[in-house]
């Protein structure tokens, strides 16, 4: 961490999925005091760890909410550093990327969150903001792939969000040998089974660039605009 990093200090780590936690950061200024940051849902952390370059974690928490929350995925390098982190240590913030999800130009849309493993951290971001808006937005329709079973995150918010109203549907993309009675396959083949409901659907997509390229493709073929395709980044 350099002098012109922002310290952020752990507060609290849970396992999320196989191989990735959640990290809880908290920021302090001089005076002791915690500091808000700004940031779109959506949005990227720029982290810095000793002896490696700053590596990128989007921000899985709201801007609203009172705390950051990033989401890591053990995979080498930085992320492995900060995977191994504990509470009271303290991380660089160097700065924020990406251009985020512009939510309040979408209001009285219907929202399809597609996102494939880590990929749900943005678009949790996103997702909390707009359920604190509810009446802002039309239908809510989440669609999030995962290997197998054991590598979907937030396994305990997904009852709170469909309490909330959340059309949450999941698909494995390896079933081999995984008690699972759900549909299988690539997240973005349950576009077919979901979009036709939709009056106005705006689509938001994380996930690998393989993954984002073909849902675009597959959007655009079922009519979608490019205006109506977001990514974070």
């Amino acid at each position: 961490m350099t002098n012109t990093d922002l310290p952020l200090i752990i507060t609290k780590v849970r396992d999320q999925a196989r191989i990735t936690r959640s990290f809880d950061l908290r920021v302090k200024d001089a005076t002791g005091h915690t500091k808000r940051i700004d940031f779109i849902p959506g949005q990227v952390a720029m982290l810095r760890v000793p002896h490696h370059r700053p590596a990128y974690f989007a921000f899985a928490s709201a801007p609203d909410d009172p705390v950051l929350e990033v989401l890591v995925k053990n995979k080498g390098g930085a992320s492995s550093v900060v995977y191994d982190m504990r509470v009271g240590q303290t991380i660089g913030l160097v700065g924020i990327a990406g251009n985020g999800f512009k939510l309040d130009e979408q209001k009285h849309r219907d929202l399809v969150f597609v996102a494939m493993g880590t990929g749900v951290a943005p678009l949790r971001s996103a997702l909390r903001h707009v359920l604190k808006r509810k009446h802002d937005f039309g239908r809510l329709v989440v669609l999030y792939g995962a290997r197998t079973p054991d590598d979907f995150c937030y396994r305990g918010e997904t009852d709170a969000w469909k309490d909330a109203g959340v059309e949450l549907r999941q698909v494995i993309s390896r079933p081999d040998g995984q008690d699972w009675s759900g549909p299988t396959g690539y997240v973005q083949s349950l576009l077919d089974n979901v979009l036709p409901n939709l009056k106005s659907p705006v689509a938001l997509i994380c996930g690998s660039n393989e993954m984002i390229d073909q849902t675009r493709e597959r959007l655009g073929k079922m009519g979608f605009k490019p205006e109506e395709i977001l990514t974070n980044y």
